[in-house]
C-alpha cells in the first residue's frame, strides 16, 4: 500500500508519525477539508500532467485551477492530465492519494505559489484517506521540489491566515 511507502519515506526525516490516516475519505479537496476541519484552500492537491513521454506533478492550493496560459508559458506545452492508470504507473499512487512523496519514478515536482499564503498545508500521503501537515518550506524539502511556479488561477493572494 502506498501509504506505507510514504510512512517509510518520512522515516528519514523522523516525520513518519505525522502521516495521519483518517476514518473517512480524503480523496477530494472537499472531503479532505472536511476530514481535517480546515478550509479547502489549505488542502495541497497534487495534479499529474503528461509532458512528452514523461510526467510532472504540480502541487497547488485546493481553491485553485490550472491557468492554461501560465502552464504553457512555464512548461512549453498544453496542460494534459494523466489518466488514472498513467498516474498510478508514473507515481505509484492511485488517484485520490497522489502525493509528491515516495514516488515510483523520478518525476519532477513543482509547487505552486498559491500555497505560500498559508502557514501550513495538507497534502495527501499515498492513500485516499491520509494526509500530512507541512509548512511550505517542509513541503519543498520533502517533495524534492524542482522549483516554485505560478501556474494557477482562481484564488487571491493575501496574507490572511486561516
Amino acid at each position: 500500500m502506498a501509504i506505507e511507502e510514504v510512512r517509510e519515506y518520512f522515516k528519514q526525516f523522523n516525520k513518519e508519525n505525522d502521516v495521519v490516516e483518517h476514518e473517512v475519505s480524503s480523496a477530494t479537496v472537499e472531503l479532505a477539508a472536511k476530514a481535517l476541519n480546515v478550509i479547502p484552500a489549505r488542502i495541497a492537491k497534487t495534479l499529474s500532467f503528461k509532458i512528452n513521454d514523461s510526467a510532472i506533478l504540480v502541487v497547488a492550493a485546493g481553491d485553485t485551477k490550472i491557468d492554461n496560459k501560465k502552464f504553457k508559458a512555464e512548461f512549453g506545452c498544453k496542460a494534459k492530465m494523466l489518466t488514472p492508470e498513467e498516474a498510478l504507473e508514473f507515481t505509484g499512487h492511485a488517484v485520490g492519494g497522489i502525493c509528491p512523496f515516495a514516488l515510483k519514478n523520478n518525476i519532477s515536482v513543482y509547487l505552486d505559489e498559491s500555497m505560500k499564503r498559508f502557514e501550513t498545508v495538507f497534502p495527501a500521503a499515498g492513500s485516499s484517506n491520509s494526509s500530512i501537515e507541512l509548512t511550505c518550506e517542509e513541503l519543498s524539502k520533502y517533495s524534492n521540489c524542482a522549483k516554485w511556479v505560478d501556474v494557477c488561477k482562481g484564488y487571491e493572494m493575501n496574507s490572511m491566515e486561516y
